[in-house]
C-alpha cells in the first residue's frame, strides 16, 4: 500500500508542498519492505510457472506432431517388428499375445545380410512349414535326418525314410536356400578312425546320398560323440579326427552339383563351445579351426544351452557368446576370416526351469510359451548382464518357476554380435519359436 501512495503523492500538481514531498520519499517501515519482497518473489513464481506451462505446451506439440508423423511415415527399410515398436526391453506380454503371428507382407527382404543356417526335426512338423513360409530369410537348411552307425563290422547310413523329397522340391521353387541334412557320425570312432578302408567308406557313403537325393552337402556333427569316447585327448587320435573330417571335406567339393555346375558340395560341421573360461584338452579350439578353414565351407558353434535344471539361469547370455568367438577366432585381422565361417548358435527355445520345491523343469517350445503367458500374465524382466528376458511364476503347488525364452530384443542383440564378428547365424530350431522373429533375419 505504501507504493501506492507514494505513487498517487508523486503524480499530484506541482504545487505540492515540500513537505508533502519529504513524506512521500520518506524510507519505509520494515513491514512495508517486506510486503515488497514477498511481492516480487510471488512474482517470480508466477512468472516461472507460467514460463514452464508454455514450455511444456510446445514441447507436446512438437512431440504429438513427431510422434503422429513417424507413425504414418515410417522407414519401410526397417524390419516391420522395428517399425511397430517391439523391439524393446520393455517388452510385455500382452505385446507378444497380441504380436507374434503379425509379421510383415514382404517376407522376402532379409535385413539380416549374412549367412543363416535354420535346423528343422521330424518331430516338429511346424518347422518344415515355416522353414517353406521363410524360405528366402534362409541360407542353409539343415533338416535332422541322418546318423552313420556300425552294423557289425558294416557302416550303414540311416535315415533316408526321414527325406521328404516334396518339401524340398517346395523349398527350392520359393527360394535359394542350400538343402544340407544333418548326419551324426554314431559310428565308434576307435575303428572309424583308424581303419582307411572305414574312413572312405562313410565319405563314400555319404558322397553318394548327396549325389542320389540331390542336396547340396551335409552338416556333420561327430566331435561331442568323440569327446563322449574321450578320444580326443590322445594327439595321435585328435590328428586321425581332423584328418578325417578334411578328407571328407576335399572329397565333398571335388563333387560338382547337377544341378548348378558352379558349385560344390558343402561341408558345415558341428563344433560345441568351450565347458569353462579356458580350453579344456577336449576342447574344439582356435588350432582346430585353423586346421579345417579350407576343407570346411562353416561351422555351427552350438552356442546354447548355457544352462540346465540343475544349474537355472539364462539359456545363452551374450557375454559368454562374444568371449566363446574370442577364444575361438582370436583378435586382431585374422578374427574376420576367421569369424566369416562361424555359424553363431542362436535357441529358438527356452527353459522353464523350477525354482523352489527342489530343482527341475526344460526346454519349452513356442506354444507352451504362450499358454504360460495366457496363464499368468507375468511381468517381463530384463536380465542385463545376459541380455535375455525372464519372468517368474507360481504354479499350482505354490512352486515358484523361471522362464527363460527368446524375444525381440534378446535376438536383435545376438545378431548384432554375429555381424561385429562377420559371423553367420544358427538357428535351433526355426519350429520352435515365435513367427515374428523372422521378421528381424
Amino acid at each position: 500500500m505504501a507504493a501506492k501512495k507514494r505513487s498517487s503523492r508523486i503524480s499530484s500538481s506541482s504545487s505540492s508542498s515540500s513537505s508533502h514531498r519529504s513524506e512521500a520519499f520518506k524510507p519505509s517501515s520494515p513491514d512495508s519492505v517486506k510486503s515488497q519482497t514477498n511481492r516480487h518473489r510471488w512474482l517470480i513464481i508466477i512468472f516461472f510457472t507460467l514460463f514452464f506451462i508454455i514450455s511444456l505446451l510446445i514441447y507436446c506439440q512438437r512431440y504429438y506432431y513427431y510422434y503422429t508423423a513417424t507413425t504414418v511415415v515410417v522407414d519401410v527399410e526397417k524390419p516391420y517388428v522395428y517399425q511397430r515398436g517391439l523391439v524393446k526391453v520393455d517388452s510385455t506380454y500382452r505385446e507378444v499375445i497380441d504380436e507374434n503371428l503379425n509379421v510383415s507382407e514382404n517376407i522376402s527382404q532379409r535385413h539380416f545380410g549374412n549367412p543363416v543356417l535354420a535346423y528343422i526335426t521330424p518331430w516338429n512338423s511346424k518347422g518344415y512349414d515355416v522353414a517353406k513360409k521363410f524360405s528366402s530369410k534362409i541360407t542353409h537348411l539343415s533338416p535332422v535326418w541322418y546318423e552313420l552307425k556300425n552294423e557289425g563290422s558294416k557302416l550303414v547310413l540311416h535315415g533316408r525314410h526321414n527325406a521328404d523329397r516334396g518339401w524340398i522340391s517346395d523349398i527350392r521353387m520359393k527360394g535359394n536356400a542350400l538343402i544340407l541334412p544333418r548326419v551324426v557320425l554314431e559310428a565308434i570312432p576307435l575303428d572309424l578312425l583308424k581303419k582307411k578302408k572305414l574312413r572312405e567308406k562313410a565319405i563314400n557313403l555319404i558322397i553318394m546320398e548327396c549325389k542320389e537325393m540331390e542336396y547340396d552337402g551335409i552338416v556333420l556333427e561327430s566331435w561331442s560323440r568323440w569327446v563322449a569316447y574321450g578320444i580326443l585327448h590322445n594327439s595321435d587320435m585328435r590328428n586321425l579326427a581332423l584328418q578325417f573330417i578334411k578328407q571328407l571335406g576335399e572329397a565333398m567339393h571335388s563333387v560338382h552339383l547337377e544341378r548348378n555346375g558352379k558349385t560344390n558340395l558343402q561341408l558345415v560341421y558341428v563344433i560345441g563351445p568351450p565347458s569353462t573360461d579356458k580350453l579344456q584338452e577336449h576342447d574344439f579350439g582356435p588350432e582346430d579351426l585353423q586346421a579345417l578353414y579350407d576343407a570346411v565351407d562353416g561351422f555351427s558353434l552350438m552356442t546354447y544351452d548355457h544352462s540346465s535344471p540343475y544349474n537355472p539361469g539364462p539359456n545363452a547370455p551374450l557375454k559368454w557368446i562374444r568371449s566363446t568367438l574370442h577364444l575361438l577366432v582370436g583378435a586382431g585381422s585374422k578374427s574376420r576370416r576367421l569369424g566369416e565361417k562361424i555359424f553363431v548358435g542362436i535357441n529358438f527355445y527356452g527353459n522353464d526351469f523350477v525354482m523352489s520345491g527342489g530343482l527341475g523343469g526344460g526346454p519349452i517350445i513356442a506354444h507352451e510359451y504362450l499358454s504360460l503367458l495366457e496363464q499368468h500374465k507375468p511381468l517381463f524382466q530384463w536380465e542385463g548382464n545376459s541380455a535375455e528376458h525372464f519372468f517368474l511364476y507360481s504354479d499350482n503347488q505354490h512352486v515358484q518357476h523361471a522362464v527363460f525364452y527368446p524375444t525381440l530384443m534378446s535376438l536383435a542383440m545376438r545378431l548384432e554380435e554375429a555381424r561385429s564378428w562377420g559371423a553367420g547365424i544358427s538357428i535351433w530350431e526355426i519350429g520352435q519359436g515365435l513367427e515374428y522373429f523372422f521378421d528381424i533375419l
